[in-house]
């Protein structure tokens, strides 16, 4: 159950919905996530009103097309996976959207069954694990 969050830079709702569906490929992919389980938040940012700011922290070159993806997910998966994850990603961003992955900054936030209410006020997954 992966919550994700997608923030670019000067992007309309076709380069979002791209990036989405980029982000959503790769974890159906890469770690198993069933199709149908699909939270994001998507997030164009004009310069005006919001924006964001970005460097060449590590020597990545990053300019205007930055975008950030923020996954919290349950914790379990292994640094191969998330590597595998992290390049589909960046694979399927430029595909879709035309990003270069050199703009695509991920993040994973991990955590456990009882973070999660997905609706009513209900931690569904410990009441399904009998907790």
């Amino acid at each position: 159950m992966p919550f994700v969050r997608i923030d670019a830079l000067s992007a309309d709702g076709d380069r979002l919905h791209a990036l989405g569906r980029a982000v959503h490929d790769a974890l159906v992919e890469t770690l198993g996530i069933p199709p149908d389980d699909h939270f994001q938040v998507l997030v164009g940012h004009g310069g005006t009103n919001s924006t964001l700011r970005y460097g060449n922290y590590l020597g990545v070159q990053r300019d205007h097309g930055i975008v950030y993806v923020a996954i919290t997910m349950r914790s379990g998966r292994t640094p191969a996976q998330k590597q595998a994850l992290y390049r589909r990603i960046a694979e399927l961003a430029h595909a879709y959207a035309g990003t270069e992955p050199r703009n695509v900054f991920v993040t994973v936030t991990e955590n456990e069954w009882a973070d999660w209410s997905l609706g009513h006020g209900v931690a569904q997954y410990l009441d399904a694990a009998g907790c």
